[in-house]
């Protein structure tokens, strides 16, 4: 692994880890009327895109942290629909 792919991942994990915050908090508060479905729908379609990039390109880190982004953001388009009904 060479400097490219560490600042690649290091990178990644950060925007990965931006949005557990807000999944513990709406998974303790239920709330979820401030947040857009929108946006967070299109967030994660750019993720699986970003996915599918590092896939074709063979690239580790963005394959890597991408995925663990999608199952993040996944959960949270997850929560915004279930907890609106509420």
């Amino acid at each position: 692994m060479n400097f490219t792919d560490i600042m690649g991942l290091f990178a990644g994990f950060c925007v990965t880890v931006s949005v557990i915050p807000q999944i513990i908090k709406v998974w303790k508060t239920k709330k979820v009327k401030q947040i857009s479905l929108l946006t967070f729908s299109v967030l994660t379609f750019g993720i699986a895109i970003w996915v599918v990039y590092g896939i074709l390109k063979n690239d580790f880190p963005i394959i890597i942290t991408n995925s663990i982004s999608l199952f993040l953001n996944l959960i949270m388009v997850y929560f915004i629909i279930y907890y609106e009904k509420e």
